[in-house]
């Protein structure tokens, strides 16, 4: 006997298709598109993992949700590599659009309320120094204490990716060492640290008398490459008859290879001083030093956060 069964609602609720794209926005939309976009700009899922701060998985589950939403197949993954379709492309130029507007509009509603509001995601450079009470320290307080509705997003990075991403918009604003030279970058000159050189207690030079040490008396001696932005008079000649056997783009990584006592390189002063002092650490007083690196505060001109970042930027400048 045939027996006619009745679905249950959540059968139903379970057969009905998504309801499609009908041009209204939710919030979890605009959150998915945050990730689309996010995921397009790094050229996949796991180079977006970092900058989102979420697994590989996770933000696959987030691309099925948005094409399920948009009825739209956004991009190709899989063993060929990651590759935006030509609708994912289409897709892609509207949401940078769409997120621009959304901040634009928020900056004109702070103008015309005198309270800031949305979100600051500041970029620093992970060669900066935080070591206690510094102008970068100061500043984000007295930012954070003057404008409680600010979500502060604060990231360190690699500062060649700072400048990327204030020109992507993923950044609010951004401070690094020596920019390019960029038409659409609006760069204001902050403050200036100091760098020694310095060898760790297992290295050679150590146990050596206090006469001061001459760059020819390091011919031998393996040193850690020293940044572009760093300088001081006659450097550049100097530089070249140096032996770099080491690279360590941040400062602990730099201090780490001192520590083995098999390198000698150049670290800010108010960070290598307590390591000095303990007597881990001895600077080594050359003529012609010390270096000297010189941080930027990086806007996109014509900024659709512009009032924020003015006013972080500000608040920068009078306390560096």
């Amino acid at each position: 006997m045939h027996r006619t069964t009745t679905k249950g609602p959540t059968a139903r609720m379970a057969a009905r298709p998504a309801a499609a794209f009908s041009g209204q926005l939710a919030e979890v939309d605009l959150r998915l598109l945050r990730v689309f976009r996010t995921v397009a700009q790094k050229g996949g899922f796991a180079a977006a993992e970092l900058a989102l701060g979420k697994s590989k998985s996770s933000i696959s589950i987030d691309i099925a949700a948005l094409e399920n939403r948009l009825k739209i197949k956004l991009c190709k993954r899989g063993r060929g590599g990651f590759a935006l379709t030509p609708e994912g492309a289409q897709v892609l130029d509207a949401t940078t659009d769409l997120l621009r507007d959304i901040e634009r509009f928020r900056d004109r509603v702070n103008s015309a309320s005198g309270i800031l509001s949305g979100r600051f995601t500041l970029y620093v450079t992970d060669n900066m120094l935080v070591y206690g009470e510094t102008g970068i320290v100061r500043a984000l307080e007295l930012f954070a204490s003057a404008h409680p509705d600010v979500v502060i997003d604060l990231r360190s990075t690699a500062s060649h990716e700072i400048e990327y991403a204030v020109l992507d918009d993923r950044a609010t604003a951004g401070i690094t060492l020596r920019p390019h030279v960029q038409p659409n970058l609006q760069t204001t000159p902050l403050f200036t640290e100091t760098l020694h050189l310095y060898c760790g207690r297992r290295h050679p030079l150590f146990a050596r008398a206090d006469d001061p040490i001459t760059f020819d008396m390091l011919d031998g001696h393996r040193l850690i490459e020293v940044s572009d932005a760093a300088t001081a008079p006659g450097w550049e000649d100097t530089r070249r008859t140096l032996t770099f056997s080491a690279a360590a783009e941040n400062i602990d990584a730099r201090a780490l290879l001192i520590l083995t006592g098999q390198f000698i390189g150049f670290l800010p002063e108010i960070f290598a001083t307590p390591l000095e002092a303990s007597g881990q650490f001895r600077r080594l007083n050359c003529a012609g030093l010390p270096l000297v690196t010189q941080f930027h505060f990086l806007v996109k001109r014509d900024s659709h956060a512009s009032l924020m970042a003015e006013t972080f930027r500000r608040i920068l400048q009078s306390t560096c």
